[in-house]
């Protein structure tokens, strides 16, 4: 499913792309995450845990960027998961958006996993 762009001036700096993968809804956005484009990636999120799928793996094999408004819809999700019993698992990050969790100390309280596949068996 293809949650699209938000507005005309950011047309394809983010797509968000999810699935069900047994217990997992993985989520994968691809492009830009930013506080121009967050609301893309947070409506899924809160839409699995809604619907109790509230084991969240996000795949961030293709996220080019993540800024703090990214980071605080990742944390808040993470509340609302595990709040359901679930969590929020990281996979596959780039170095630019791992930095990103180094600097703030938010890999603490993530689950991360080199790769989607490690994210999916754990």
């Amino acid at each position: 499913m293809d949650r699209g762009t938000v507005g005309s001036a950011n047309r394809g700096r983010l797509q968000v792309e999810v699935r069900t993968e047994g217990r997992s809804e993985v989520v994968t956005p691809v492009g830009e995450l930013d506080h121009h484009t967050a609301d893309l990636l947070r409506e899924p999120l809160e839409s699995a845990v809604e619907q109790g799928r509230a084991r969240l793996v996000v795949d961030c094999s293709r996220l080019e960027f993540c800024d703090s408004t990214g980071l605080n819809v990742l944390l808040g999700a993470r509340l609302k998961a595990e709040a359901a019993g679930g969590g929020v698992h990281l996979a596959g990050m780039q170095p630019v958006v791992a930095r990103v969790f180094e600097i703030t100390g938010a890999e603490a309280v993530f689950t991360v996993h080199a790769s989607l596949d490690d994210a999916l068996s754990d």
